[in-house]
């Protein structure tokens, strides 16, 4: 006799508590559709009576709950041996097929409340998509367990041994102490910088409105963006740890939600040396990277701050025969007469080229430099403005495989063609002597 329920989906179910976080999507409907008119929704909340309350949430409680679980029901997963199967829909079915031989990342992530329910999610970087798909919620051990298996077939171990191949161990190289973090976000300045305008700007506002509406409209926002860049970030840094590992180095970080994710070798496109003025004189930086096949918009950082020997250790774990030192010695500035192009910052330009890397540096309060191994250069172009025409000026623009440039600005233009010319031969020469992308070797 059949149930009154329908067949679940073939694979594996998520854990148990994930309803009670899909309850809440009712939930947050129901407030985006208050939102768009606020007046009318204060009016009706002072109409309603303590009977009517009582009976909204006696309906609405079992619409989410039966959500929660019905979209939990028809969620599942299951590992073949060429790619990882995910089904969700209630109303609306989807099937998401990720080769395994696609996927670049899996990261752990574990949100505070998760912690404490002993739960994790998986979310996915697979080359050839700018969303992330994810697994929300698994057991730790269960996720733990997932993540080393998708590695281990990624690295094109066999099916029937990736499941015991568990997680290869790893080695911690270096850890940000919450000291030297907090010293950093308040040299950064970025956070101080937004604190007057979000002060300021809502006072303004409402001052020539006289709308406490419009106010709010303006300083949300710029709260929100002061968070980001100090108490979130450092939040969201706290205790960084990077470790090395054979499927790539390991990031671990967060005090609030625990992200646990992995640099994988070979994907590196790019990597960035950034130094905000404060930082220079006790010999700080900052390391970003590009990475192929990472989501759009992820937060690309293999070092919050360190000083430049240990990030320069580090940095020699992911492009290999790329010396920071070796890379700035190579830089040559721009030439004097683009001063008339840009009056202040024509100082702080520079590119040039070593052996391994494409290096540029521009920002004189927040001096960049990027590296882009020859290898990972798609292509390369000579640009010329009108203005830059008229100096005999040009830029040289390197694109690299995860959609990201590094520009050398304001060269001499006859200089700038033959290192177009001279660069597209060492992208060439660099590819084909280049090791496969390749985990766990």
């Amino acid at each position: 006799m059949p149930g009154p329920l329908p067949p679940r989906p073939e694979g594996k179910p998520l854990h148990p508590i994930t309803p009670w976080r899909r309850a809440w999507a009712p939930v947050a409907a129901l407030l985006a559709f208050s939102a768009q008119d606020l007046e009318r929704t204060r009016e009706w909340f002072t109409q309603l009576t303590v009977g009517w309350l009582l009976a909204a949430f006696g309906v609405l409680l079992p619409i989410a709950a039966a959500y929660g679980f019905l979209s939990w029901w028809f969620t599942s997963y299951l590992v073949t041996d060429t790619e990882l199967r995910i089904r969700t829909g209630l109303f609306f079915r989807r099937t998401a097929h990720i080769r395994l031989d696609r996927v670049q990342a899996v990261d752990v992530g574990r949100p505070l409340l998760a912690r404490l329910a002993g739960v994790a999610k998986l979310k996915l970087d697979v080359v050839g998509t700018e969303a992330k798909d994810e697994l929300a919620f698994l057991g730790e051990r269960d996720a733990v367990a997932l993540r080393a298996e998708l590695l281990a077939r990624a690295a094109g171990i066999a099916p029937d041994a990736a499941p015991e191949a568990g997680e290869a161990p790893a080695r911690e190289l270096l850890r940000v102490d919450a000291r030297t973090l907090l010293v950093s976000l308040l040299l950064t300045g970025s956070g101080w910088g937004l604190l007057v305008p979000a002060l300021v700007v809502p006072v303004l506002i409402y001052l020539a409105s006289d709308s406490l509406w419009a106010a709010l409209a303006t300083l949300l926002p710029l709260v929100g963006a002061v968070w980001a860049s100090s108490a979130g970030r450092f939040l969201r840094e706290y205790d960084w740890t990077v470790g090395e590992s054979p499927d790539g180095l390991r990031l671990d970080h967060g005090l609030l939600d625990r992200e646990h994710a992995t640099v994988p070798p070979g994907r590196v496109q790019s990597v960035r040396i950034v130094e905000p003025l404060l930082w220079r004189r006790r010999g700080w930086v900052r390391v970003e990277l590009d990475v192929a096949g990472a989501a759009k918009g992820k937060d690309g950082v293999l070092i919050p701050v360190a000083p430049r020997e240990r990030a320069e250790a580090v940095l020699g774990r992911v492009l290999p025969e790329v010396g920071l030192a070796r890379a700035e010695a190579a830089l040559e500035r721009a030439p004097r007469r683009a001063r008339w192009a840009a009056p202040v910052v024509w100082r702080a330009y520079g590119h040039g080229v070593t052996g391994s890397v494409y290096v540029t540096r521009r920002g004189l309060l927040r001096r960049r430099t990027t590296m882009v191994p020859h290898a990972k250069v798609q292509s390369v172009r000579w640009e010329q403005g009108p203005w830059a025409r008229c100096l005999g000026l040009a830029d040289v623009v390197v694109d690299h495989g995860a959609n990201g440039v590094a520009k050398g600005r304001l060269r001499d233009a006859e200089e700038a063609r033959r290192v177009v010319y001279a660069q597209a031969e060492r992208s060439r020469t660099g590819r084909r002597e280049a090791a496969p992308d390749r985990w766990l070797t």
